[in-house]
Formats: C-alpha cells, sequence, structure tokens
C-alpha cells in the first residue's frame, strides 16, 4: 500500500523529489514494523536515508523508454516492447537499488561519520561520469551517434518520425550505485545494506516492467479491458498512473520481503547519537540546501539546475546532515521532503482570486505543522531513546498530508459526482491511505497484535 500510493502520487509531482513520497512512506512502513519499539535515532535516520535516496533515479529519462512499449506507431513491433521492457527492468533495479543500499546503511549498525558520507557520495559522483561515458556516449543525433545500449526513441524504432533523442544517465547511475554497494561491502562490512541493494534492484527490476506490462497491454489489445467484466471500470482508467502504482506496489513488497528475509542482521540501539559537526555548520548546511531546493524547482536559473538538478548532488548535504546527529532525520523526513510537493500543489491549483486562501492551505499550513511535529519530537529525546511515537505520527501526517495534496491536485475527485481519468486512482489512493492508517493507529509490532490503545502501550 505505501510504495503503491507513494508511486502512484509520485507521478503527478515527477522527479526527484515527487520520488521522495515513495521513499518516505515505504521507510517509514518498514522501521515501523520490523524495528519494534522505535525508540532509537536509528530507526528515524534509516526511514530519512531511505527517503532521501529514493530520489536518485529521478535523474533518469524513462518516457521515451515506456513509449516503445506502447506507442501507436510501435504496436506489434515485439523487438521494440522487448527493447523497452529491458530498459524498464534496468532503470527500475537501479532506481530502487539506491534506496535499498541507503535504507540498509541505516539499519545495518555500522557508523558512517558526516565526512565520510561526504567522501562516499563524491566517489559515487565520480562513478557516474565514468558510468554515463562509458555507457550513455556517444549522443550525437544529428551525426546518426548513440550509445549502443539507447532505451530511448529514435530512428531505429520510427525512422519517419521526428524525433527528441533524450540523453540518458542510467549507466552513471548503475555505476555510481555499484561503488556504493561495493564500499559499503568491503570498507564497512556492512552486510545488511549489500543485502537490501540487492533486493531494491530485483524489486524495480520487476515492478517496473510489470507495471508497464498493465499499460502496454491496454495499448496494444484494448479490447481486452474494454469487454472485460471490469470495462465498465477501466474505461475512466489512467493508465500511466495505474502503472506507476503498480510498480510502487510491487517494488515496495519485494523490498519489505528482503528486509524480512535479512531481519536479523538489523541492529540499532539506542545509544546515544551527537554530531559531529557545530550547530553553526548545521545550520548553514539546512539553509543552503533549501535555498537551493527551492530555487531549483521552483526557478530557471541554469547555473543551479546544473549543479543541483541530478539527484546525488541533490542528496548531498541532507546525507551528509542525517548519517549522523538528530535535527537532519527529523526535519528531512518531515518538512524539508514536503516543501517541494506543497509549492507544486500550490503552483498547480493557485487562484488568482483566493490566493492568500490557497497559500495559506497549501504551503503555508502543511509546512508549519510538519515543521512544528518534527522540532516537538526531536526535543522530546531523551538519553535513553527518542520518543516512541514519533514513527506512528511521522507516518500518519506523511499518509494524510500527501494524500490530501495529492487530491487537491487531481481537483477533488469525489466518487459521487461524475468519474474521470483521476477518479479510479483516487479511490485506489484513499483505500491505501486507510489502511496505512489502520496500521499506524492500532498495530503493535512489539506483541504483533491489533488493538485500540496501541498508542498508550508504547507511552507506557
Amino acid at each position: 500500500m505505501a510504495g503503491g500510493m507513494g508511486w502512484g502520487i509520485r507521478g503527478q509531482y515527477g522527479h526527484e523529489t515527487g520520488a521522495m513520497i515513495a521513499g518516505l512512506l515505504v521507510s517509514l512502513v518498514l522501521v515501523f514494523l520490523f524495528c519494534p519499539g522505535n525508540s532509537s535515532i536509528h530507526v528515524v535516520r534509516a526511514a530519512a536515508l531511505g527517503t532521501i535516496a529514493m530520489g536518485f533515479g529521478g535523474s533518469m529519462t524513462y518516457g521515451q523508454t515506456i513509449g516503445l512499449t506502447h506507442d501507436n506507431p510501435l504496436i506489434g513491433n515485439w523487438e521494440a516492447l522487448r527493447w523497452g521492457m529491458l530498459g524498464l527492468a534496468i532503470k527500475g533495479s537501479i532506481w530502487i537499488g539506491f534506496a535499498g543500499l541507503f535504507l540498509g546503511i541505516g539499519l545495518g549498525g555500522k557508523r558512517y561519520q558526516p565526512h565520510e558520507m561526504f567522501l562516499l557520495i563524491l566517489t559515487m559522483l565520480v562513478a557516474v561520469v565514468i558510468g554515463w561515458w562509458v555507457l550513455n556516449t556517444p549522443h550525437d543525433p544529428e551525426n546518426k551517434q548513440l550509445p549502443f545500449l539507447y532505451f530511448s526513441d529514435h530512428w531505429k524504432w520510427e525512422p519517419d518520425a521526428t524525433l527528441k533523442h533524450r540523453p540518458e544517465i542510467w549507466g552513471g547511475l548503475l555505476f555510481g550505485l555499484f561503488s556504493g554497494i561495493v564500499y559499503a561491502n568491503y570498507k564497512k562490512n556492512d552486510q545488511l545494506a549489500c543485502n537490501l541493494a540487492l533486493w531494491g534492484m530485483l524489486g524495480g527490476a520487476i515492478g517496473f516492467p510489470l507495471g508497464q506490462v498493465i499499460q502496454a497491454t491496454n495499448g496494444w489489445n484494448p479490447d481486452f479491458f474494454r469487454e472485460s467484466f471490469l470495462g465498465g471500470l477501466t474505461k475512466y482508467f489512467n493508465w500511466w498512473n495505474m502503472m506507476e502504482t503498480t510498480f510502487g506496489a510491487v517494488m515496495g513488497a519485494i523490498l519489505g520481503l528482503g528486509l524480512w528475509i535479512n531481519r536479523r542482521r538489523i541492529a540499532v540501539s539506542n545509544e546515544t547519537d551527537v554530531s559531529p559537526l557545530p550547530n553553526w555548520l548545521v545550520g548553514i548546511l539546512l539553509i543552503t540546501h533549501l535555498s537551493l531546493l527551492v530555487l531549483v524547482e521552483f526557478s530557471k536559473i541554469d547555473w543551479i539546475d546544473g549543479v543541483y538538478d541530478l539527484g546525488l548532488m541533490m542528496a548531498l548535504i541532507p546525507l551528509v546532515l542525517c548519517v549522523r546527529g538528530r535535527w537532519g532525520p527529523y526535519l528531512q523526513l518531515l518538512p524539508i521532503t514536503l516543501i517541494p510537493i506543497a509549492g507544486k500543489t500550490l503552483r498547480a491549483l493557485v487562484d488568482p482570486v483566493n490566493q492568500s486562501l490557497y497559500w495559506l492551505s497549501y504551503l503555508i499550513l502543511p509546512i508549519l505543522i510538519a515543521t512544528t511535529i518534527a522540532i516537538w519530537f526531536a526535543r522530546q529525546a531523551k538519553p535513553n531513546g527518542e520518543h516512541p511515537l514519533f514513527i506512528r505520527s511521522a507516518l500518519l501526517f506523511s499518509i494524510w498530508i500527501y494524500h490530501g495534496l495529492n487530491f487537491a491536485f487531481f481537483n477533488f475527485p469525489w466518487p459521487w459526482e461524475a468519474w474521470g481519468g483521476r477518479t479510479p486512482n483516487a479511490m485506489i489512493f484513499l483505500i491505501c491511505m486507510l489502511g496505512l492508517s489502520a496500521l499506524a493507529l492500532f498495530y503493535n509490532p512489539i506483541e504483533r497484535r491489533w488493538g485500540f490503545n496501541m498508542w498508550r502501550c508504547e507511552i507506557d
């Protein structure tokens, strides 16, 4: 549910920051279920690291890769279908592999220092450049020169079409992912991080093509659904969003399975964790990251896009802040992840007549509430651990706020009104929201039972 809802909502917001919604929901659910008690800063940190890393793959282009499997001119072209599905498997594996790697780093019990994380990300960035040069060049479509492994549309598939040939970066990210796995394995002996990276790769490699199978089936055989007993419902489907929702559900389930199989490798403790970074430096880094994040999302300044539009670069400062200390993980999970999503919702919906009300409803109040929750719980921490209700509270808040913002982005497709392309997914997200809310409110992961006083039990 967390993966399906998170990735389905991601489709409206796109890129790195949109993918962090799925990373947030999946990571919160997994640490809630597999780290009973939820009173360690390492649990909060793991969720923050998984959230950040889910955004790395947002740098990849994949729209034309999907197009190879279902665009009208390519219907019936089995070679294009196979090539597109292979590309989706590779890109999906890279995307979710990063999330698994950093979620495992948070839960594996190995201690990473801020300077160590800084150097690791720099090393991964160097690997990205090398991988891009090896696998994603040359890219000179005017002279008919493209990489050997090129998963976007080009003249081989549509020789008579006028196409915009997308530059790809999946090879660079693949090298970056492998460099992170190698470091975690050989330098840190972090087996959980390596194992979860591989499970994440499996989840992405299966989930992305499987989701697209549904959309491609409708493209190739529209009567398959139209004439079935589901035809009255599927005629309203937004097939792209259905693909995304399926992808998210599958990758979340497989990543969760991987963590369950490796649950004995989870090593979190309530030991005191103090950042070696001075408070003034933490403040400067936070302000710098937030400024660049807002500018890269909402301005058109070329040099900022060049510096901060790559997922790994965008993650450099947050990872350094989150790997030790308390404030980074709390703020990343709630207000920092929310800011670009709330801003994009406001930009899509702003009404000149009710401008103040829209700013208050979709941006100011959500961010103020998220910041208040994060600061309050961070200040409640004691020497023997964090407040045990933070993960529950963060999960419940995130479920409702992202569902609400997306529902507004969908222009409020109420089920009792005339149905359109947004309504089926809105209903799916509503079911997911209610199911995840029940989990956060009524499930006790320590005793593995449901009840009506789970919040009181954890406080006691």
